[in-house]
């Protein structure tokens, strides 16, 4: 069963502010990551299904395609299900935000 509605949540993490957005399924989520404007940006999808996780590029990223690879994989594999998760950032993440998302992330989804 999804859990009901739409999330999101504002990330302050070295002076940077990130927009954090989930959309729940039955079988899955999508999950946004925006700084400044709201664009789809990267994306990748993934799908867990027992102990495999599948992943596919749709729209490649200029940098931080480990990141939202993890993201969604991470969040494939929880769920078993699928993930399709897009970042739009305005620069390269350093690994505290990776580290504060990837965790506020798995908090939103919790949820």
């Amino acid at each position: 069963m999804s859990q009901v509605g739409y999330k999101k949540k504002t990330v302050k993490v070295d002076n940077r502010e990130f927009l954090v957005q989930v959309v729940p399924f039955d079988n899955g989520n999508f999950i946004s990551i925006t700084e400044g404007k709201e664009k789809i940006g990267a994306m990748i999808v993934s799908i867990g299904s027992g102990t495999r996780i599948s992943t596919a590029t749709v729209i490649p990223s200029k940098s931080d395609s480990f990141f939202l690879k993890m993201v969604s994989e991470r969040l494939a594999s929880t769920i078993n299900g699928i993930c399709v998760a897009s970042l739009n950032i305005q620069k390269e993440l350093g690994l505290e935000p990776m580290k504060v998302l990837m965790n506020e992330i798995m908090e939103i989804v919790k949820q």
